[in-house]
């Protein structure tokens, strides 16, 4: 099944085209990222009418690039949900009306279990079970993941996300837009253990994870002595550290409590180095086997909305062509599609509103 991905959940318009059985035909993604560096964060009005600018001319082009005319695409999915509700109109309305006019099956997809079965598109590619470590910018979750739409919360955190922690303590740090990536830049030229910050729930005997404390801790570091530039570094290297330590250790807990051996991280966070090292030497210390997305596909992007089309479209799903978005969205409420393997993914019956299969 060919499946035409759209995402416009924040502030990056995404497009593809996944083949059920080829894979990845081909992607495009437009960042917002110079715009909204002016105002040192995401301006939703302004994410809204850019998406509005974007989206048709990379459906256009994803489509070219794939070798194929729009009609000859067999399903449309777009992203439903959780973002902001704005941004996400904009994605839902055009994938349902170009579903209406070409008469093909439209879905609307979780955003995060977008983020969770992206590294699939990559290879090696995870077999199921898996613990998945989902790290991103209002998200730090973990779960034992069983099969498509099979999900079960183990730890979440308690107050900020991983990924929000980096971009508040970036401005702490008076670091400029987008702040996690740039603080990550100015941890590598800082010294280990020149500072010192607690590891808030690293011991807490459960998987849930607390990040605001930590953001609270670099406040007062800031506050206390000049931030010049090497002491900037040195907070920026203890963060890091920090919020690896406990990411490390909630991941080694979830996989020793289910027993699994695989373990999947998945989010913007996701794509930070040394998270991604110090997981690997962990997880070989214990014969455990870690699964990340390609770097391209840590953001947010089209291809990995496209690829869970594929896995729950069914080329018999008729639609009416109603939509809604969801800008909160609880991932385990999501159910499992009725399984129907095609070699490496699998065509699933949607379980959306908008849409219904008819009887095989």
């Amino acid at each position: 099944m060919r499946v035409l991905g759209i995402e416009t959940s924040c502030d990056e318009t995404g497009a593809a085209v996944y083949d059920s059985q080829r894979g990845l035909l081909a992607r495009a993604l437009h960042s917002q990222v110079a715009m909204h560096s002016e105002y040192g964060g995401v301006v939703p009005e302004l994410a809204s009418r850019d998406h509005i600018r974007r989206v048709v001319p990379l459906t256009e082009q994803v489509v070219a690039e794939a070798g194929m005319a729009i009609r000859d695409i067999d399903g449309i999915a777009y992203t439903q949900g959780p973002g902001l509700a704005g941004a996400l109109l904009v994605g839902a309305s055009v994938a349902t009306a170009l579903g209406f006019a070409l008469g093909k099956p439209v879905l609307g997809v979780h955003h995060l279990e977008g983020h969770l079965l992206s590294p699939l598109l990559g290879d090696p590619k995870p077999a199921f079970p898996f613990v998945a470590l989902l790290v991103s910018g209002g998200h730090s979750q973990l779960f034992a993941v069983a099969g498509v739409g099979d999900s079960t919360l183990l730890g979440d955190t308690l107050d900020d996300a991983a990924g929000e922690a980096f971009d508040k303590t970036a401005k702490l740090l008076e670091l400029p837009y987008p702040g996690g990536p740039a603080l990550a830049r100015l941890a590598q030229s800082g010294r280990r253990g020149a500072v010192a910050l607690p590891r808030p729930m690293k011991d807490s005997g459960d998987l849930d994870m607390s990040f605001s404390g930590l953001k609270t801790a670099v406040a007062t570091l800031a506050r206390r002595e000049p931030l010049i530039a090497q002491r900037k570094a040195d907070i920026a290297r203890e963060f890091e550290d920090a919020v690896v330590d406990e990411l490390v250790a909630k991941s080694l807990a979830a996989l020793e409590q289910t027993g699994m051996q695989r373990l999947v991280v998945a989010g913007r966070v996701g794509a930070n180095r040394r998270l991604r090292d110090t997981l690997a030497a962990a997880a070989r210390g214990r014969s455990a086997e870690v699964f990340y997305p390609d770097l391209k596909f840590c953001t947010d992007n089209g291809a990995m909305i496209a690829l869970v089309g594929a896995l729950r479209l069914r080329p018999s799903t008729v639609c009416d062509y109603a939509f809604t978005v969801h800008p909160r969205w609880d991932l385990a409420s999501l159910d499992a599609p009725a399984p129907r393997t095609i070699e490496l993914t699998t065509q699933h019956e949607q379980s959306g509103v908008s849409c219904a299969p008819t009887s095989e």
